[in-house]
């Protein structure tokens, strides 16, 4: 369970990377597999290939600081290691087998991939400061790859796990090992399959306890702590869904139901024994670490007679509020505390989901309930429904998702400060939203989209194309040729009104597009949603980093007038944020993670029709600031 150093180690790779600086660097040593030499030169630049030399004129473009996230983690992770908690940082080490079970809901048995047979699958649980090291044995018959969602993975970007982005996907019968440490945060994170739709079945929580001897910023719940993964179950084959909606350029199939914890619960067919029963003590504090899995969905949540306090999301502390109704979006994560009554007026009450969306399309309009039991609950799918119910929003009440929204707030505490960035280097501006490919063949219904067209999704009228290798290896080894180009605009190629009337013109760009940064570059990202197809809410994903949300707003942004509104004291820190329907977001983090690491919707459909984007981090000059060689094991195209 310890870590060792040994040839393998990273302690031995930095050594012999030192010992790299006195190698010969006559050309052979181009030719070395930097899977397995820790020598990585720079190999010769095609300079006719614009990517690469546009890439290439990035790196090493700034004059490196010491203030900058990654720098203070190395520096608090030194400091802290004295300390009894940190000093006793452990290798955790878990086995995933995946293999397909056979599971029944809703009155329908089939065979769904699981990890270890389980649905969901495994809780996994580390320290802040621990390696976690996780197996992965793939025993069913498709590609897969496992992402450790929001994870910072400082330096560690080949365990990222997005398909085609950072690796190769792991091949039926094949294995790789996830090996990364957690530095610097605290909370409830999750982990999940990110190839094609996978993820509906594969996930789980990933709890990230406090070192040993600190404890939590808020009362320590007396009556324990769960984990709670909110999910939606499809009948049919969800990675069949995804495919026929791809080959009919037409909107998916919706889901069939809402899960807690893979069970839906009493308001669906024969679904009465499959209830998640969470029961409490009177009188008691618990802590739900909630996670929203969901495929294409953002959930109001709501306990009936309950008020809820929010302590934390996304493996961040925020300023305690109090809520009876929360929203939580696809790959979100919140920390709440439920105070169980003293004397409770019924001895049992519904915990309810139901979607919040703004989508011109069909959705999954239906609620799922669980149970929060004082006393067992008698009587059977009779007394379920009867329970005391949440009132939730309506389905489309952005009102109350904004209202909601705008009571998270860092803790900015001298133990857990907000580092925002005061001042930025690169500003960008990026339009999101759905937008149409033209119908070059109506054979076989492959034109089911609007008005005779295929659905798609754009930023900046781009609509990402995935590669057919690792954008992260290609970047490794320098060879961006036919793989990646480096001209993501920073904004829309032809401003239009995004929240007013849709332009004539609906159509989308393609190609696999980054943004090439340098080292320690502070960003700003402004998300505006767009109406082309019909305004929406869309929770954007950024891998590899924790970002500030440092504004948001409604209709089109104007920076000569939100930027002097922004919230640089205390703004919340998240990895998932929603572009709020027909408005704005203001984000800004600090690009101190060498890697490739995409940004994309994570509505998985708007995703599978190219909403994404890809940000090339160069390495520092310190070689504590550098992507590290590939694992030995990491897969091949």
């Amino acid at each position: 369970m310890h870590d060792t150093p040994g040839p393998g180690s990273e302690r031995a790779r930095a050594r012999a990377r030192l010992n790299c600086r006195f190698a010969p660097t006559h050309a052979a040593h181009h030719q070395l597999d930097p899977s397995i030499s820790p020598c990585r030169r720079r190999p010769l630049i095609d300079r006719g290939d614009p990517a690469a030399a546009a890439a290439a004129a990035m790196a090493g473009g700034r004059r490196p600081r010491c203030l900058s996230p990654a720098c203070l983690f190395l520096a608090a992770a030194v400091a802290l290691l004295a300390m009894p908690g940190l000093a006793a940082a452990r290798t955790r080490r878990y086995t995933f087998n995946v293999t397909m079970a056979t599971v029944t809901r809703l009155c329908v048995t089939k065979s769904i991939p699981t990890v270890n047979g389980r649905f969901p699958g495994p809780k996994v649980v580390v320290r802040e400061g621990d390696r976690l090291v996780v197996q992965v044995h793939n025993n069913i018959n498709s590609n897969l790859t496992f992402h450790w969602h929001g994870v910072r993975q400082l330096r560690s970007g080949w365990a990222d796990g997005p398909s085609y982005i950072t690796q190769c996907p792991i091949r039926p019968g094949r294995s790789y090992a996830y090996d990364f440490r957690v530095v610097g945060q605290r909370g409830t994170l999750w982990w999940h399959a990110h190839f094609s739709w996978l993820r509906a079945t594969l996930y789980g929580p990933l709890v990230i306890l406090p070192p040993r001897g600190v404890p939590y910023p808020f009362p320590k719940p007396d009556g324990g702590e769960v984990p709670l993964m909110l999910g939606e179950w499809f009948n049919a084959d969800p990675d069949a869904v995804i495919r026929q909606a791809l080959r009919t350029g037409g909107g998916p199939n919706v889901s069939d139901a809402y899960t807690f914890n893979g069970l839906p619960g009493p308001t669906y067919n024969c679904s009465a024994a499959d209830t998640f029963r969470l029961r409490v003590q009177p009188g008691r504090t618990y802590m739900l670490r909630l996670v929203n899995a969901a495929l294409n969905d953002e959930l109001f949540f709501a306990v009936a007679n309950h008020t809820l306090t929010v302590v934390a999301a996304d493996a961040s502390y925020v300023k305690p509020f109090a809520a009876t109704t929360l929203v939580i979006s696809p790959g979100q994560t919140m920390d709440v505390l439920l105070a169980a009554a003293a004397t409770p007026p019924a001895p049992a009450f519904a915990i309810a989901v139901a979607p919040y969306t703004n989508t011109v399309g069909t959705f999954d309009n239906t609620t799922a309930v669980a149970t929060l039991e004082y006393a067992p609950l008698q009587g059977g799918a009779a007394a379920l429904r009867s329970l005391p119910s949440p009132a939730l929003p309506l389905y489309n009440d952005t009102g109350a998702v904004a209202n909601f929204s705008a009571n998270f707030r860092s803790l900015a505490s001298a133990r857990y400060p907000a580092r925002v960035p005061r001042s930025v280097d690169r500003k960008f501006f990026f339009a999101v939203g759905l937008g149409a490919d033209p119908c070059r063949s109506r054979v076989n219904g492959t034109c089911q989209g609007p008005n005779g067209t295929r659905f798609a999704a754009s930023m900046n009228n781009v609509s990402f194309t995935m590669p057919k290798t690792s954008l992260l290896q290609a970047h490794y080894q320098r060879r961006y040729g036919g793989v990646l180009t480096a001209n993501f605009p920073s904004a829309p190629p032809v401003p239009f009104n995004y929240t007013g009337a849709p332009p004539n013109n609906t159509f989308v760009m393609h190609g696999t597009r980054v943004v090439p940064l340098a080292f320690n570059t502070t960003v700003e990202v402004v998300l505006q949603d767009t109406s082309i197809l019909g305004a929406e809410s869309h929770p954007l994903h950024l891998h590899g980093y924790d970002f500030f949300v440092v504004g948001q707003g409604f209709g089109n942004y104007a920076a000569a007038n939100d930027t002097a509104r922004y919230n640089l004291v205390d703004p919340v820190q998240r990895n998932t944020v929603s572009v709020p329907t027909a408005g704005w977001v203001a984000i800004r983090f600090v690009a101190d993670n060498p890697g490739v690491w995409i940004m994309h919707c994570h509505l998985d459909v708007h995703l599978s029709w190219g909403l994404a984007m890809a940000w090339l981090v160069n390495d520092g000059p310190l070689l504590n600031q550098k992507l590290p060689p590939p694992p030995s094991d990491i897969p091949k195209c």
